[in-house]
């Protein structure tokens, strides 16, 4: 866990605390973490060990047996969220990749979680748009292509209980959503997605500092 961490507001030393004192990376997870360092920049993608934590805690503690995840990568968030869910619980994962979501399936399988999950790849957008437009869903994760983030969450909105949470990755967008001199197409994407949200009667919202900013959104 040497590796500067992803929560830009923690110095090293108090991530490898916090990590450390919050139910921290098995051998499995820590495997899978080493194994996603090597692919080079691309992995700065997976999601913090203590984000991880929290996304098991969550599910288990919401009693969470139908959640969709966008953006899947090597499938730590997946894997983190499979085993907040009980047995027959089902995980859709939506991705591109069939790359480094090869590198997911075998980390499922050797955790005993790949029975739950059904992995889709292709356009996430048009994945979602299959499934039934029914309100079944209990949870659901964004952590992709930032300008379709409001095409995600409409997506998932509609299919979501009443009740039912939306967690969403990389709101903070490492500080930048707050320099005004940063005027890139992710950082404008995440800020008015940000906006959408603090406005949108449908729903209750938080956003909070875990890891590189997550918004926790439930619907009414």
């Amino acid at each position: 866990m040497s590796d500067p961490p992803k929560s830009f507001h923690l110095s090293p030393e108090v991530h490898d605390y916090l990590v450390a004192h919050g139910n921290p990376p098995d051998e499995l997870q820590r495997a899978l973490i080493e194994e996603t360092r090597a692919l080079g920049g691309v992995s700065v993608m997976q999601i913090a060990p203590e984000q991880g934590a929290f996304m098991t805690w969550l599910a288990r503690t919401l009693g969470v047996r139908r959640a969709v995840e966008v953006g899947t990568f090597t499938g730590y968030s997946a894997l983190a969220l499979a085993r907040g869910m009980p047995d027959d619980g089902h995980l859709l994962c939506c991705d591109v990749s069939e790359e480094w979501t090869a590198i997911a399936r075998r980390y499922w399988e050797k955790a005993g979680v790949a029975h739950k999950i059904d992995l889709q790849i292709g356009p996430a957008a048009e994945t979602l748009a299959a499934q039934p437009e029914r309100e079944v869903l209990d949870l659901g994760f964004i952590d992709a292509d930032k300008p379709n983030y409001p095409v995600y969450y409409e997506a998932i909105l509609n299919r979501l209980r009443p009740g039912g949470v939306i967690v969403v990755d990389n709101v903070l967008w490492s500080g930048r959503v707050a320099d005004p001199s940063a005027n890139d197409e992710n950082t404008n994407a995440i800020r008015a997605f940000n906006t959408k949200l603090t406005g949108d009667a449908r729903v209750e919202c938080v956003m909070l500092p875990v890891s590189d900013g997550l918004t926790l959104v439930r619907k009414k």
